[in-house]
């Protein structure tokens, strides 16, 4: 009996250990669903979000130089926080076997679920805040960032430019269609220019110079000695008795066709002093002969526009006042690209085919026009993308009305 007892039990504990074997390995992989599924779910959100945010600011543009169109009131709104709850769930059961040698059999079931909650808070730019970012021309510092980044000067100063300003304002040049010839004789300097930047001799640099002072040496304490000497290259000129300091300086930027280095200190000096006579959103330029372009020599400064006037020169140009072509004045060399407008908007009673991003306003439908043989629309939208980001100001967290989005 005993004999015959002791293969039955040993057999009757394998299904028990099998079952258990079979518990343990769902638990596991229960267990590990949330992680697995946490970085794919937070890698989609996180570039869903981003392509979305970038999305929201081109339709935003094209939407406000469709009301430029109109003559409308341009309105835009920030997103100042995007807060997303990511929640992970797991859940595991048994189940009898639908068929096999052994009703008693259980079979495991898992699942697990992920849901999102984010809260988008969108802040409307107005007031003060809105004057700032929107109606404060760019700066000198601005453009020059822009032109560092190696960005065609024709496309940049056909968007950003008010109007060209010859030396002691003789001549003034509006950057404006319905001024026909300012606009032409616009247009060619700019192209010019634009020559100069394809042959790599067009420089957007600071003038650095030094200045000097003599200081008589009874004036010069032992205290302000230290303090001067931190700031100041002190010499002592013990024969007059003086000392004789300088410093080097890092004045304005300057647009030239040669590299202002080649100045004297004095020159350099005497040009900054010109700059520093200008508004801050006036551009001096020197384009001198006997350099590369110096044979259609310009001295005189852009004046830069704020963005608000270029969303509406471009608004302007859909309809209004459409830009039109310009030759190349005839000193100028032949150039790769000089299309008539610096942004082809598209005004359709139909969304346009093969277009990035379209809006609708008043039943019609705008978009950036392709550009045949080249990026040139694309691009000069993109730097219009730039200067809208270079124009604004940090976006408040809280304590102002907002509306908040919640899904």
């Amino acid at each position: 009996m005993t004999a015959a007892l002791t293969p039955n039990r040993s057999l009757s504990r394998r299904p028990c250990r099998a079952n258990r074997c079979r518990w343990l390995a769902a638990l596991l992989l229960v267990s590990g669903l949330p992680g697995c599924f946490s970085p794919m779910a937070l890698d989609h959100v996180t570039l869903a979000y981003n392509e979305a945010t970038a999305d929201v600011i081109s339709k935003q543009l094209l939407l406000n130089i469709a009301r430029s169109r109109f003559n409308q009131p341009i309105f835009f709104s920030g997103i100042s926080n995007i807060a997303a709850t990511l929640n992970f769930q797991a859940n595991m059961g048994m189940t009898p076997a639908l068929a096999g040698n052994s009703g008693s059999t259980l079979v495991p079931i898992f699942g697990g679920s992920v849901s999102e909650n984010p809260t988008i808070s969108i802040v409307p730019i107005e007031g003060e805040q809105f004057t700032q970012r929107l109606l404060t021309p760019l700066s000198e510092d601005k453009l020059t960032l822009l032109l560092r980044q190696n960005i065609d000067i024709d496309i940049l100063l056909r968007l950003v430019t008010l109007e060209f300003r010859t030396q002691n304002d003789v001549a003034v040049y509006h950057n404006r269609p319905r001024n026909e010839q300012d606009y032409a004789a616009f247009r060619r300097i700019v192209l010019h220019l634009s020559s100069i930047q394809d042959r790599d001799q067009l420089f957007a640099e600071p003038l650095v110079f030094e200045r000097h002072w003599t200081l008589p040496a009874a004036s010069v304490t032992g205290e302000s000695f230290h303090t001067l000497e931190k700031e100041y290259a002190m010499t002592l000129d013990a024969q007059q008795s003086v000392y004789h300091l300088s410093k080097q300086v890092i004045g304005r930027t300057i647009l030239t066709n040669y590299d202002p280095f080649l100045l004297t200190n004095a020159q350099r000096m005497q040009m900054n002093d010109e700059a520093e006579r200008n508004a801050p959103n006036d551009f001096l330029v020197d384009i001198r002969p006997g350099y590369p372009g110096g044979e259609y020599p310009l001295h005189g400064k852009f004046r830069l526009r704020s963005f608000s006037n270029i969303m509406y020169f471009i608004g302007r140009s859909i309809a209004n006042e459409p830009e039109r072509d310009v030759p190349k004045d005839p000193r100028t060399p032949a150039v790769a690209e000089n299309p008539v407008s610096v942004i082809a908007i598209s005004e359709s009673d139909s969304p346009p085919k093969g277009a990035d991003v379209s809006v609708n306003y008043r039943g019609k439908y705008y978009a950036v026009s392709p550009s045949p043989q080249s990026s040139w629309n694309q691009t000069a939208f993109r730097v219009l993308s730039q200067i809208y980001q270079m124009t604004t100001t940090d976006l408040p967290k809280s304590g102002i009305p907002s509306i908040t989005i919640a899904k």
